[in-house]
């Protein structure tokens, strides 16, 4: 195993642990960089696809794994974006500023839907956040002047001036652009006393105020940081598709969401990568699997439905962690073989909050 020695503060704050992590990391991304000219368009799209949930995803990863709040509405926040990128790309705005606008009217909804978890959390935050999400999904629907109502929206090409981001390819890199600057926006701010005040709030609501933490100011940030982020991956999965419409922000758009970050790894910004991954690969998984299976199950409604509340109600059973958590159990079994212990990755007792006191 590779052990660390820090020396200085700023180690312990460094986005990279060691400089194997610099290595991978710096591949990975050179990897990236080259799919435009390696992948062929389908996979591309995919690709593309998995950083615009990874966008949002890292949002949500912020509010539900590091701030601990809970919200089943998320989609709304990414159909607030969508159409007011829509809406502006459509009167001519640069494609910068419209963007811009989108994701500052998305942080501005978040804080307004953030006020509730002041003074609701846990399951009444989930209800709360669920009537958000109806409410919007109906305003898209009945606000037909700007929103096109049920009938949808085109959506034009980004463009600044006469320059227009056309193409798979440019759109490819404008995306792996936003997803990374939001990955390094929300580890910086993870590393920061404000970052650092979120993971306080999650862990125990009391200790953070006794510590002066004011609960208002930092859920309503963490409330409205996520839902901008939630608003730039809406604006551009609205380029992406050139079509939107209500349903496609609805319920079953958030809890796909929710389940991202779920399957993905709580607590955990690769988690948001990886249940990324899973959202866009398992549908591909399931379409091939219909050819092998029988025909009265392949062929059945509703199997995606049962597949992923299947592998929800296993994850949440069997790896409370996600996929990253069980990343982090593999290796270590590979870096300690054949000197791992056999009970080392059994679940530690639960304690209720109550016995946690005595």
């Amino acid at each position: 195993m590779r052990f660390v020695f820090k020396t200085a503060y700023d180690q312990d704050i460094d986005l990279a642990r060691h400089n194997g992590q610099r290595f991978w990391y710096g591949l990975l991304l050179l990897a990236a960089l080259a799919a435009p000219w390696v992948l062929p368009e389908y996979w591309l799209a995919q690709l593309t696809f998995i950083y615009i949930y990874a966008t949002v995803g890292v949002g949500l990863m912020l509010l539900a794994g590091f701030t601990g709040q809970f919200s089943i509405g998320h989609a709304a926040f990414m159909g607030v974006g969508a159409y007011a990128e829509a809406y502006l790309t459509a009167l001519g705005w640069p494609f910068p500023l419209a963007m811009a606008t989108a994701v500052a009217l998305s942080g501005a909804v978040g804080v307004v839907v953030g006020l509730p978890a002041l003074r609701v959390k846990g399951l009444y935050l989930g209800i709360a956040t669920l009537s958000f999400g109806f409410i919007v999904e109906e305003v898209l629907a009945r606000w037909e002047s700007v929103t096109g109502g049920n009938a949808g929206r085109s959506v034009v090409a980004p463009a600044i001036g006469e320059w227009k981001i056309s193409g798979s390819e440019n759109f490819y890199l404008l995306c792996l652009v936003c997803v990374t600057l939001s990955t390094l926006l929300v580890l910086n701010l993870l590393r920061s006393p404000t970052g650092r005040a979120f993971v306080a709030m999650r862990d125990s609501e009391i200790s953070a105020q006794s510590m002066g933490i004011t609960l208002s100011i930092y859920k309503s940030m963490s409330f409205a940081i996520s839902a901008a982020l939630a608003g730039l991956g809406g604006a551009l999965y609205a380029h992406k598709m050139q079509f939107i419409s209500p349903e496609q922000f609805s319920i079953i758009q958030s809890i796909d969401l929710l389940l991202m970050v779920v399957v993905g790894g709580l607590g955990s910004v690769h988690g948001a990568f990886l249940g990324a991954a899973f959202l866009i690969g398992m549908p591909q998984l399931i379409s091939a699997a219909k050819d092998i299976l029988p025909p009265a199950i392949g062929q059945a409604a509703g199997l995606q439905g049962v597949v992923y509340g299947a592998i929800l109600i296993a994850f949440v059973m069997l790896e409370p962690m996600g996929m990253y958590g069980r990343w982090l159990k593999i290796r270590t079994w590979l870096q300690l073989y054949p000197f791992y212990r056999r009970g080392m990755f059994k679940r530690q007792k639960t304690f209720q909050k109550s016995d946690r006191l005595k």
